[in-house]
């Protein structure tokens, strides 16, 4: 690799002719460090030349400098319609699940036809990050896109309810990737303090697919046939593929396959795969296809752990690369930020998955209805999520933004709890609204709170590592949310029989509700409101439940640390090649280890490593001048 120019008035610049002296690696020595005047390290630990941008040729991608309004947008279109794609179709299926379920005489069907998206989606996650190191993002995100596009082709055409699943299952291994390399592109495209901006606009297209997702679905189900809510995803998922394959530009390594084959964390993929699955089908099965006591049960969700604990052994001893590496765990801010998203995502699934029912089984609302009756909780969302950009691109502070996001949110969902049997849409609205306005704020802040402590090269790691908690906690709500549901609805079997006969309460019971919608609406109207009520009932103790995590994600939040974002911008190269000197180089000079409680502070010349966090030396979340500054 080319040294540094000792001479920062020769360098090349991104007018300049291209040559291997221009591009600033991220992997480089402490020698090149002392020699390069001009060379800082801005206010996160990136360190970037501003005299030394490279040039577009060399990295494969325009640096922020000198990239267009226009190419700007093309690329921001671009990276928008595919998690469009993946955003829609956990939307667009939750009103019209009870109709699939029902049409299947599916009991366990409500909640896997939802599930095993997320779910495949969260297991996939931490893959997706690592393989777009070795091979690059964009042959990589038009693979996830392609892989999408066939699960979308056959959950339409699926004849039975295990087809559909295992359909739903590949959607969201597309979907999953779609939604990590987004981020990932976002961050390799630009600096700390303008990703903001641009994680607030995909927080607009997910909320936007959030509103529209229930409303297709419903008109779909409705009008004309659920599985229209999975052709859709076909043309979309077209377009899509074709504006990504010709406007993303980004660096291309052009890793050969089978070294890179070779370099993926088989083992590791593996162990995390197994280990979620095998906690999810314990949770999924406790309490209604098998007693919690059963040893099937028990056998899955002790497995599960402890292939979750093999899985950080091979991290940290076996594998050359690792899919999480451990040192994202190292300092306490980054893994409040970690806590932040998994518990936000418990409690926001919970408002675009179950508030439908809601809608459904207690108020009467067909699916069309219902998708609409959630407008004003993915709308809320959708503003406060865009406006949360503008706050953190103009200040640089992102730690008012989670802890404001969190308290709202956990007043919000509180709310619900008060919700009533009864249709009294001034609580409905303005519940939703309180609830929105605190989830919105926390689709972004906490990734960028989390990019804050690590380097360069662990970005696309750091990245996937938050989707993958995001997206595992946002299953496991969906699976606990109908565990609770289905055993609230089965607690109240025996009033069920004694007011409405054994036969109905058989229908309304356990794993056979959710899809006993169309058959309790049918009933004659003392024993509907009845049925009603008991979904109501089951529904509000779930709400407790989420309210709960609500609360421990404020408290987490807490100690999220704070640093003000900078405007510099550096590329990082992807590919084996540049992994490798990376790898050798963290060999001869390892990353400092910061304690448990304050991160320690990090030597200047140390490139991989931010600084420690800013205060006036005061420990970032153990005081309250951060929020107010």
């Amino acid at each position: 690799m080319a040294g540094i120019p000792d001479d920062p008035e020769k360098r090349t610049t991104p007018s300049s002719a291209t040559s291997p002296a221009s591009t600033i690696r991220v992997d480089r020595s402490e020698n090149q460090l002392a020699q390069s005047p001009s060379t800082s390290k801005d206010e996160v630990g990136e360190f970037t030349s501003k005299a030394d941008a490279p040039p577009a040729a060399a990295s494969g991608s325009a640096p922020e400098e000198s990239r267009t309004k226009l190419e700007t947008t093309l690329v921001i279109t671009a990276l928008a319609s595919a998690l469009f794609l993946g955003a829609l179709d956990i939307t667009i299926v939750s009103v019209a699940i009870p109709t699939i379920a029902e049409e299947f005489g599916s009991t366990a069907g409500y909640t896997w036809i939802g599930s095993a998206y997320m779910l495949a989606s969260a297991a996939g996650a931490p893959m997706w990050g690592k393989i777009s190191d070795i091979w690059g993002r964009k042959p990589i995100m038009l693979i996830a896109v392609g892989i999408f596009w066939i699960g979308s082709l056959l959950s339409a055409l699926s004849k039975n309810i295990g087809m559909l699943i295992a359909a739903r299952a590949i959607q969201g291994i597309g979907g999953g990737g779609i939604i990590i390399l987004v981020n990932v592109c976002i961050s390799d495209l630009f600096s700390m303090r303008k990703r903001g901006i641009y994680f607030g606009v995909m927080g607009i297209v997910w909320a936007v697919a959030s509103a529209v997702g229930p409303v297709l679905g419903g008109v779909f189900t409705s009008q004309v046939t659920w599985r229209w809510c999975f052709w859709i995803n076909l043309p979309v998922s077209g377009v899509g593929f074709a504006v990504l394959a010709w406007v993303l530009k980004l660096h291309n390594p052009r890793t050969p396959m089978r070294e890179g084959l070779v370099a993926v964390d088989w083992l590791g993929s593996l162990a995390v795969i197994g280990g979620t699955l095998m906690v999810l089908f314990g949770l999924e099965f406790g309490g209604v296809t098998y007693p919690w006591t059963s040893p099937t049960v028990i056998c899955l969700i002790v497995f599960g752990v402890v292939t979750a604990c093999i899985f950080v052994l091979i991290e940290w001893k076996v594998a050359k690369f690792p899919l999480m590496p451990l040192r994202l765990f190292r300092q306490r801010s980054g893994i409040a930020s970690l806590g932040v998203a998994a518990f936000q995502g418990i409690v926001f699934i919970s408002g675009s998955y179950y508030l439908p029912l809601y809608f459904q089984a207690v108020l009467g609302a067909s699916p069309l209805m219902s998708g609409i009756y959630v407008l004003p909780f993915v709308l809320s969302l959708s503003v406060v999520s865009a406006i949360t950009g503008l706050v953190i691109k103009k200040t640089g502070k992102y730690l008012p933004c989670i802890i404001f996001g969190m308290s709202v949110m956990t007043l919000g969902f509180g709310l619900f709890i008060a919700l009533e049997p009864q249709a009294n849409w001034a609580k409905i609205i303005i519940f939703q609204l309180i609830a929105g306005i605190g989830v919105g704020p926390n689709f972004q802040a906490p990734l960028i709170a989390l990019q804050t402590t690590v380097g360069p090269r662990d970005m696309a790691s750091a990245t996937a590592t938050f989707g993958f908690i995001r997206q595992l906690f946002t299953a496991i709500s969906v699976v606990i949310g109908g565990v609770v549901f289905q055993n609230g609805m089965e607690e109240q079997y025996p009033r069920l029989v004694e007011e409405i006969g054994p036969d109905a309460a058989n229908m309304l019971s356990g794993s056979n509700a959710a899809s006993s919608i169309g058959f309790s609406a049918s009933l004659p109207e003392r024993s509907r409101r009845i049925a009603q009520e008991a979904y109501f009932n089951s529904l509000r103790t779930m709400y407790i439940m989420y309210v709960v995590f609500a609360g421990i994600g404020l408290l987490i939040s807490f100690f999220v640390g704070s640093r003000k974002l900078s405007n510099d911008h550096q590329i990082h190269k992807t590919g084996l090649k540049d992994m490798k000197a990376a790898k050798e180089q963290e060999k001869i000079r390892p990353p400092v280890d910061g304690g448990p409680d304050e991160e320690q502070r990090v030597p200047e010349e140390n490139p991989e490593r931010p600084p420690k966090e800013s205060g006036k030396g005061k420990k970032a979340g153990k005081s309250m001048k951060f929020f107010f500054e």
